[in-house]
């Protein structure tokens, strides 16, 4: 998808020259994205080629997930709360969902049975129902809490977000170090090819999160008027489109493992890039929210999107339990999130946002 890089000096001009084309310089954002993401997830599969699975998982979800963290933060400092909660729960579904359904499907196609380390995957599973418990207590807490909530939503936020940055820098722990057994491959292609060098890889990684970085603060400046001016609510943007962007990178390397029999990797770049950003990112955010937001973001998700997170994590989990996949599982995630995304599609705007 090299070709659509062109759209990368296309949006510049546009953001300069017709800065109220909000609907063309928000398609051209997101068409530049998908490249970069590409590339960026290039070096780092060629980074994790010289490590473990685990550590190579690790490596892609977390420059994979440069992109979210960057669109995030600019809206974060524009007070887009809404868009950043909308993306980070697209991201939470589509990389479980769209992203690990494509590679089961993908993989599957290839090998009629896709063999992973079952251990490992029941481990990120329930690091994942631990994300949805963070994501079903705030919004309990609000709905439930009576007048008095709203006042204390920021303080009950902040502390639960340095329980969950805690508990994910445990889990890299474990995973990393002393149980890092669990976690090592049982897929049968493990010939990497020819890897770049170093430098090679350091250097396209930096130039393109700089790049996504640019056309990330473009996209969210736009993303408003777009959605408006195309029918489409602020919520769909944010969990579906945005969300389907930012994930690029991982697309194309958990698929291509997939098909390469290395599911273990796969597994560790989808399920892991949710996991981290259920419980690195979103933290990371509230904390960042009081240093370059207009106010505190709190961690109170809508109904729909902790309704859309518990229910990812619930078919994910009984599908990674057994260490085996095949194509008609990877369908069976992708009807979900199909399924998913038309809610949001016809989810009215007043339903996408707390009552607060």
């Amino acid at each position: 998808m090299n070709f659509l890089l062109l759209f990368v000096p296309v949006c510049v001009y546009l953001e300069f020259a017709r800065p109220d084309w909000h609907i063309a310089i928000f398609l051209c954002a997101c068409l530049a994205i998908i490249p970069l993401a590409g590339w960026l997830g290039r070096a780092t599969e060629h980074l994790a080629s010289r490590t473990s699975e685990a550590i190579g998982g690790l490596l892609n979800a977390t420059f994979g997930n440069a992109a979210e963290l960057i669109i995030a933060l600019v809206a974060l400092q524009k007070g887009l709360h809404g868009v950043v909660k909308a993306s980070l729960t697209g991201s939470i579904i589509g990389n479980v969902l769209l992203v690990l359904g494509a590679a089961c499907f993908a993989g599957g196609y290839r090998h009629k049975i896709l063999r992973f380390n079952a251990t490992g995957a029941r481990s990120q599973a329930s690091m994942m129902t631990l994300a949805a418990i963070a994501l079903i207590m705030p919004a309990s807490f609000h709905y439930l809490g009576g007048a008095a909530a709203p006042s204390k939503e920021a303080g009950l936020s902040l502390e639960i977000a340095i329980v969950l940055v805690a508990t994910y820098f445990a889990s890299l722990l474990f995973s990393l170090h002393t149980h890092r057994q669990l976690f090592e491959s049982l897929g049968e292609e493990q010939n990497h090819g020819h890897a770049w060098s170093l430098a090679k890889s350091l250097s396209i990684l930096f130039v393109s999160t700089a790049f996504i970085a640019w056309m990330s603060e473009i996209l969210v400046g736009s993303v408003e008027h777009a959605a408006h001016s195309l029918g489409m609510t602020s919520v769909f943007v944010g969990v579906i489109v945005v969300a389907i962007v930012g994930n690029a990178a991982e697309h194309s390397t958990a698929i291509l493992m997939a098909m390469k029999n290395r599911m273990d990797l796969s597994l560790g770049i989808a399920m892991g890039s949710s996991v981290q950003i259920a419980l690195f990112v979103a933290p990371v955010l509230v904390l960042s929210s009081y240093l370059i937001g207009p106010h505190p973001m709190d961690l109170v998700f809508t109904p729909a999107e902790v309704v859309a997170v518990v229910l990812a994590v619930a078919i994910t989990a009984q599908i990674s339990g057994d260490g085996e996949s095949h194509w008609l599982e990877g369908v069976q995630l992708l009807a979900v999130y199909i399924i998913l995304g038309i809610v949001f599609y016809f989810l009215p705007e007043a339903a996408g946002h707390p009552s607060n």
